[in-house]
């Protein structure tokens, strides 16, 4: 989670700008002219003048913007553009007063005027400054009294491409430039002090000779505050009005609503970085969409019951391991970027039969596969050794028409352990249930959809965490003593659900009466139960005695070597192998007794059974097998 521990202040002012420096991720500027150092935690006023003495006229939150084709220059917006190439050290104005002379006085400001006249005079400010990423020389400015201005040159000449439809008061909110062509920019504008609710986005492919309205599909009562062009996608473009979040997938000409969970709140800003949208509401937090990479692709969607989109390329990241637990619901946090690989896919219709995703590795080999009738294994309330709003919650394919999203978390199956508990190391609303299989190797993954008999394939790209200095041959040794601690937990499980499959039916055999045979079954339960043993609790000894080398205890010892083997992504130590080996050989004599008494002892009772006309013992097939889910812990309780 994002907590109060991971903010800190920057020293800019109570409102405004922040531009991080894009050369030192160290130093940060903000409001008219802040520089913080965060190694030194100093804050230095390089602001243009260093006594306000009326030359420049600011508004409150005066646009402060790095240019993203010179990461050395920074631009600040009062009445004229101001631009440092040396971090404040010097500033040199690049414009005239871009604003109108005399805005005159809106009919909305009423009987007002008459009470303050000065609220009438000139005070327009620039209030959108957007430096192109494609030309350095290239910057458009917009102003609150409703002029838009831009420059080929760097400041040396300024042409005034105005919509003529922009009134005095009316306010450029925003103006994003084209990622793709010099003369595209995206206009976002608001007339609030108009009394004019109305949406208003204006686009120019001609460097604003000409502009077209572009509003269809966004609400009659909702100003634009924000309009952002997707920097990937040529077309792709996002809005964030007073209410709510919009795209557009053909530049601009329809809009459609992306609220989903968002609140109705008003959105001042909005970013697209890298593949996530971030926004910033007033008053109600930032808000990030993570992965749009679907909606790059929509152009792309073939007609078909099915289909699924190419994923976004993958992080492996270590979830927190910590000791630390999550702080208390009613403060507030962040979320964390989804853990793992998000798999984004579209049915035309519900259909009849399950939906599937298969991920294979590259030789072809099943990894995971996921159906949408897969039953959630949620452990019941009486199970929880946690608060229940630290739980992740089921994970579930949904096969509603639309667009869906589900979460891989880049693990193999859930091993067949005895027991399974929450970890102290939790994330509020995202902490599994533990153990989890093994995590799957960097490299190229294929995913598959089947849905209406149809099937969508696309490879999928895990990538190590770049922090973590391991090895390819470290996380294969690592893979490799995993799966098999994996394997031998299930054959251990198997055994162990046979063995209570047949003490039931001993018990059940007993309860009528034994037919004459008490003391056999006695003593073959006796049998099993010392094969069983007990699975200890915490701090519990293994393979020293031998209740220690039972087959519950051997599994909990399996799961705790689980745990150390995949406590970091490195090599196992050598005595995490040896241990193992000590384990497996334990569990392969008891495997030997237990198939003895599947051969002997249960055919010799049997045997007896048939003779006093009783029926006889026929144990439930293993239930593990390639991909399957262990079964609850309730089935694997013996019954007293």
């Amino acid at each position: 989670a994002i907590t109060f521990r991971d903010w800190y202040p920057i020293g800019v002012e109570e409102y405004g700008y922040v531009a991080p420096d894009p050369l030192d991720a160290n130093i940060i500027y903000g409001g008219k002219g802040t520089k913080f150092n965060r190694v030194t935690g100093q804050t230095q006023d390089v602001s243009p003048v260093a006594l306000r003495t009326g030359k420049y006229r600011f508004k409150r939150t005066a646009p402060l913007i790095f240019s993203p084709a010179d990461p050395h220059a920074l631009y600040l917006g009062s009445n004229v553009l101001i631009k440092t190439t040396d971090g404040g050290n010097t500033w040199k104005v690049i414009s005239p007063d871009l604003t109108r002379e005399d805005p005159g006085v809106p009919a909305s400001l009423g009987p007002f005027l008459q009470a303050d006249p000065a609220k009438g005079k000139h005070r327009g400010v620039i209030y959108s400054v957007a430096p192109s990423p494609k030309d350095a020389n290239l910057i458009w400015a917009g102003t609150d009294d409703g002029l838009i201005h831009l420059t080929r040159d760097g400041g040396e000449s300024w042409q005034n491409v105005s919509p003529p439809e922009l009134t005095p008061w009316s306010k450029v909110a925003q103006l994003d430039a084209s990622h793709f062509d010099n003369d595209t920019v995206y206009a976002a504008i608001n007339r609030f002090r108009l009394d004019d609710l109305h949406p208003l986005v204006y686009r120019t492919h001609d460097g604003g000779k000409s502009w077209k309205l572009i509003v269809q599909g966004l609400p009659e009562n909702e100003p634009v505050n924000s309009v952002r062009e997707d920097p990937v996608r040529k077309g792709l473009l996002f809005a964030g009005t007073e209410r709510s979040v919009y795209f557009s997938a053909d530049d601009g000409e329809h809009w459609q609503s992306l609220r989903l969970n968002l609140p109705a709140t008003s959105i001042r800003d909005l970013v697209v970085h890298e593949d996530d949208v971030v926004v910033g509401t007033h008053g109600r937090s930032f808000w990030i969409l993570d992965n749009v990479t679907p909606l790059r692709q929509l152009a792309t969607v073939p007609d078909g019951p099915a289909f699924l989109f190419a994923p976004q390329g993958t992080f492996r990241v270590r979830r927190n391991s910590g000791t630390d637990t999550p702080l208390p619901p009613e403060i507030s946090a962040g979320q964390n970027p989804p853990d793992g690989a998000m798999l984004d896919y579209v049915l035309k219709t519900s259909p009849s039969d399950a939906v599937i995703l298969e991920i294979s590795d590259s030789s072809g080999e099943l990894v995971r596969r996921f159906s949408s009738a897969d039953k959630p294994d949620a452990p019941q309330e009486r199970e929880l050794n946690v608060p229940t709003y630290w739980i992740r919650p089921p994970r579930t394919l949904l096969k509603s028409p639309g667009m869906h999203r589900f979460l891989w978390d880049l693990h193999y199956p859930q091993p067949a352990a005895l027991e399974r508990d929450y970890p102290i190391s939790a994330i509020v609303h995202d902490t599994p249930l533990y153990p989890l299989g093994p995590a799957a190797l960097p490299g190229t993954y294929s995913v598959k959809l089947t849905a209406s008999g149809k099937t969508s394939t696309q490879s999928l790209t895990i990538q190590m965490d770049p922090r973590a200095k391991v090895s390819s041959d470290d996380l294969k040794a690592q893979f490799e003593l995993e799966t098999k601690i994996v394997a031998a937990m299930e054959r251990d499980f198997a055994a162990l659900a046979g063995l209570r499959d047949l003490r039931v039916k001993l018990r059940q055999i007993q309860a009528a009466d034994g037919a004459g045979l008490q003391s056999k079954i006695a003593e073959l339960d006796k049998k099993a139960a010392d094969l069983e043993g007990t699975p200890g609790g915490y701090g519990a000894s293994f393979l020293s005695t031998p209740d220690g080398r039972g087959l519950a205890r051997l599994n909990a010892a399996l799961n705790n070597l689980l745990a150390t083997a995949d406590s970091a992504d490195a090599a196992p130590t050598t005595q995490a192998v040896a241990t193992f080996e000590e384990v497996n050989r334990a569990l392969g004599e008891q495997l030997e007794r237990w198939a003895e008494m599947q051969k002997r002892d249960i055919p010799a009772l049997n045997q007896e059974l048939k003779h006093a006309g009783v029926a006889e013992i026929n144990l439930k097939p293993a239930p593990l097998g390639a991909g399957r889910t262990p079964p609850s812990r309730n089935y694997l309780r013996s019954s007293p």
